[in-house]
């Protein structure tokens, strides 16, 4: 999340905004209630307790090696009329795309003639 904080500007300019979704419990594992309390971010934050999103965009994780019944990391680029443009869904739970990729994604997807969209 800090990577986003730091970057909030570069992606408002490419027309972004950022939304973090956590598949976790309120008061899971890692306490994600207190952790936003302690350390507030700019950006909306959803607590999928019930796993209803990431399962309606295909990344819940049921069982893996290195996870149990939550998301695998993901970036979506979601357009203003709320179409997913892009999907970045990570093979591991330390598996991100850089953030530098994500913005050269969304600079193409805003101008349709480089994008052929």
């Amino acid at each position: 999340m800090a990577q986003f904080e730091s970057l909030k500007n570069e992606i408002s300019q490419v027309g972004l905004q950022a939304v973090f979704i956590a598949a976790e419990k309120r008061e899971g594992m890692f306490k994600p209630a207190k952790f936003l309390t302690e350390h507030p971010v700019s950006f909306p934050f959803l607590l999928d307790e019930d796993r209803t999103v990431t399962k309606a965009y295909g990344l819940y994780h049921r069982i893996g090696h290195d996870a149990f019944n939550i998301a695998h990391p993901a970036t979506l680029l979601i357009d203003r009329t709320g179409t997913v443009r892009f999907i970045y869904r990570g093979a591991s739970q330390t598996d991100r795309i850089p953030l530098e990729a994500v913005l050269e994604v969304a600079k193409k997807l805003e101008n349709p003639e480089t994008s052929g969209g």
